[in-house]
């Protein structure tokens, strides 16, 4: 025992205290992240055919849309014609040719470098017009090398009336699309109570968008074109998706 016979050890016998170790928490702080290269644009090719423009002012509204989509591009090309002139004159057709000549000309060859498609024509007997098909079949050498395959794509049309072929002629034309391996979009009812309107005549199914011609002269309602510039917006946005992936905004 220490001096004075207390329960505290002497100076001599007294263990010394642990010393206390003043140590800095660290913490981790994440390093900012490195930015990785842009992403390029996904290229939707609007590739249409018409004789009247009534299908040209639906791939101009459809364009619109693809273009209202952040990193989305809409390319407009047109379908070769494959009537002479002189048959362009007797139908009455020869003005709507000339204004689409400052439209490029669809080269079959150039498909590939398209991230998507929107096919739009005119019915002809509730399926798409000879001009349409003969493109289509100018893409043998893409489809017996499968350079469309997985690539998604779409369809608009036009009619002479409501029971015209609104949707025979987009159906019939997945076909086209089944020997490329392409992957059909329907717009489904994504156009919400516009497709449920009663009170207005309107063209376009769950297929695609579409428009009433009659006999030549309607041209497209607001509301069909609005159809069209939805079926381009749903289409870029579903690119995107596909291309860089499902965090795409």
């Amino acid at each position: 025992m220490g001096k004075g016979g207390g329960c505290l050890p002497s100076k001599s016998q007294r263990v010394p205290l642990p010393q206390p170790r003043h140590r800095r928490d660290r913490t981790y702080i994440q390093p900012p992240a490195t930015p990785g290269p842009p992403r390029r644009p996904v290229r939707i090719y609007v590739v249409f055919y018409s004789m009247y423009g009534h299908v040209r002012l639906l791939a101009r509204a459809v364009q619109r849309g693809v273009g209202s989509v952040p990193g989305a591009l809409g390319i407009l090309l047109r379908v070769p014609e494959t009537l002479p002139r002189a048959v362009l004159a007797r139908m009455g057709a020869l003005k709507a040719a000339a204004e689409m000549e400052e439209i490029p000309v669809a080269d079959p060859g150039g498909l590939p470098d398209a991230d998507g498609f929107l096919f739009g024509f005119p019915a002809r007997y509730g399926a798409m017009a000879a001009q349409m098909q003969a493109f289509f079949e100018s893409t043998a050498p893409l489809c017996r090398h499968q350079r469309l395959a997985g690539k998604p794509a779409g369809f608009f049309v036009s009619t002479g009336t409501q029971c015209g072929g609104q949707e025979t002629t987009a159906w019939t034309a997945i076909t086209q699309l089944a020997h490329h391996g392409m992957l059909f979009v329907p717009i489904g009812y994504t156009f919400g109570e516009g497709m449920f309107e009663m009170e207005e005549l309107r063209g376009g199914s769950p297929y695609g968008a579409g428009v009433f011609a009659g006999d030549g002269t309607r041209p497209p309602s607001e509301i069909e074109l609005a159809l069209a510039e939805h079926q381009g917006k749903y289409m870029a946005t579903l690119v995107k998706r596909m291309v860089h992936g499902a965090d795409a905004s």
